[in-house]
């Protein structure tokens, strides 16, 4: 039997034996866009994460089903509006996915966007303070270098989705 130690807004602490992990409140997952444009650039998003107190280097992403629509497609296509100011004209689903299956019960599915036209500035909602970075795929690997270099963390989902470009 499971038993929730302690519930937030988004998430909840859970026992299950003498193993404790976290989970999304309500079952929700995530949607995490692999953005290409036609010039073979990928599109990335910075942002600090209270969690690591550092700015992250990640592909486009957010809750599926804060809002209360829990269609993945949507959630995807909403975030890349929002975060980056693209939109995309093809969507393929890749799959879903677990983010770290040994400490959070969270899962991700991932959508590879193409076709895509800038229609605004991105930056996510009040708060966020995204920057979006568009990087040509022939140099990404020096540029994560420097990023790092200057203290961004880079999340292993932008690594792990590099290879289905």
């Amino acid at each position: 039997m499971t038993d929730i130690l302690w519930q937030g807004k988004y998430l909840e602490v859970r026992r299950d034996g003498t193993w404790e992990f976290v989970a999304r409140v309500g079952g929700m997952g995530a949607a995490v866009i692999l953005a290409v444009t036609d010039a073979r650039e990928i599109v990335l998003v910075e942002q600090v994460r209270r969690s690591l107190g550092k700015p992250t280097i990640e592909l486009p992403a957010g809750l599926i089903g804060d809002d209360g629509d829990f269609d993945p497609a949507a959630a995807a296509a909403r975030e890349l509006d929002e975060e980056t100011g693209f939109t995309a004209r093809d969507w393929d689903c890749i799959g879903e996915f677990a983010t770290s299956p040994g400490m959070s019960s969270e899962m991700f599915t991932l959508f590879r966007a193409t076709g895509l036209t800038r229609t605004g500035a991105g930056g996510g909602v009040a708060g966020e303070d995204i920057t979006v970075h568009v990087v040509p795929l022939d140099g990404i690997a020096g540029w994560l270098v420097a990023q790092r270099e200057r203290g961004c963390v880079i999340d292993c989902r932008l690594i792990a989705a590099l290879g289905l470009v």
